[in-house]
């Protein structure tokens, strides 16, 4: 998914500005030399988003590249490259450019408790990242549910579901209101509730409003998947995280992104009046 290369973005010119407050406060406490930082001086990267899942295919794999801290908030796409998804049933699958920067699969099949590897070869270097496909955890029931904070009721969907007594679960929520897909990260961890019936109030930015049609999808994720949303939650204003950061990538070789192996399952519920 895209979100992740315009909201990487976002956290580098977070990191930026704490590097730019932190200098500028050095110089007018000490008063001896000014510190130049030079923005451009970081090297582009390479951001890997590849997602394969329990639904029919194609899957996609999409190559883009960071840019300088001083150029337009946009992420050129990386073309002709060759990448290749291989599984632990023996099938080998060489992706087909369909637009620039987006790669199909021709005929790798999403199982469940499968082993996915990935390799792309681009600009001269190699790229390898590896997701094992959870076994499903079924998506019960979506409802919506009130919150009140001082003075201020607001309603957010309510994923429930039941999760198994073995430990190490993880889980992606993605919502989509009205056809507009929601930047906000949802990821849970049962590690405090494992085995138990857990009910996950998805607050977002903005509340639902009578009649908003939701639809949210439920993604069983591995732990690599799971640690690099997390970090991304944190720094995009979550509970722990100090300062702003990029997300832990499950890509090799210093690249940004992620590669992910998930089942999923949608429930939809239209918004009733108050």
């Amino acid at each position: 998914m895209i979100l992740n290369s315009n909201a990487m973005r976002c956290k580098v010119h977070k990191v930026f500005r704490y590097l730019l407050a932190f200098c500028f406060i050095g110089f007018i406490t000490s008063c001896q030399k000014v510190i130049n930082v030079d923005l451009n001086s970081v090297s582009p990267a390479i951001v890997i988003v590849g997602n394969i899942n329990d639904q029919p295919g194609p899957y996609t794999v999409t190559l883009s590249q960071t840019v300088n801290f001083s150029e337009p908030n946009f992420f050129p796409a990386i073309s002709g490259a060759f990448i290749t998804i291989t599984d632990n049933a023996g099938t080998n699958d060489t992706l087909t450019e369909i637009n620039p920067g987006t790669y199909h699969t021709k005929k790798i099949v999403g199982v469940q408790g499968r082993t996915y590897n990935l390799t792309v070869l681009a600009n001269g270097q190699t790229y390898t990242a590896s997701s094992t496909m959870p076994q499903l955890v079924s998506f019960d029931t979506l409802t919506v549910s009130a919150i009140t904070f001082g003075n201020d009721t607001n309603r957010y969907p309510d994923v429930q579901f039941q999760d198994p007594a073995v430990v190490n679960n993880y889980y992606r929520f993605i919502e989509t209101v009205n056809d507009t897909l929601k930047r906000r990260v949802f990821v849970v961890s049962d590690q405090y509730s494992n085995g138990r019936y857990i009910g996950y109030v998805m607050g977002s930015d903005s509340a639902l409003h009578n009649g908003d049609s939701v639809k949210v999808e439920m993604q069983c994720i591995d732990e690599g998947t799971y640690q690099y949303f997390n970090t991304f939650r944190e720094a995009d204003g979550g509970s722990t995280s100090v300062a702003p950061s990029n997300p832990i990538s499950t890509i090799s070789n210093n690249a940004l992104g992620y590669f992910s192996a998930h089942t999923s399952r949608y429930k939809s519920i239209k918004v009733p009046n108050k």
